[in-house]
């Protein structure tokens, strides 16, 4: 079943290769939507994909060796229709 999250990874998450990774594994598990760092050093992420490969996805970001992700905020949103792609947001 499609879903999309609304995502704020907290902890050594900037200046670690996050997003690049983030995109890596989005585009291995089909999903979509986007990254970027906040200014307050943690990254948001929005994830539309099948619930269980987004959960590989977050998985795989925490079992990095670079990655340390302390916490997370997650919210269910609405999905969007026609998204085909996930980027990185400079």
């Amino acid at each position: 079943m499609l879903k999309r999250y609304h995502v704020i990874f907290k902890g050594r998450v900037q200046k670690v290769g996050f997003r690049k990774k983030t995109k890596q594994l989005a585009e291995k598990y089909n999903i979509t939507g986007n990254v970027r760092n906040l200014e307050n050093g943690d990254v948001e992420a929005y994830l539309q994909g099948e619930e269980k490969l987004i959960e590989n996805l977050k998985n795989k970001l925490n079992n990095n060796i670079f990655i340390n992700i302390k916490d997370f905020d997650i919210e269910e949103i609405d999905i969007v229709n026609n998204e085909t792609e996930f980027i990185i947001i400079d």
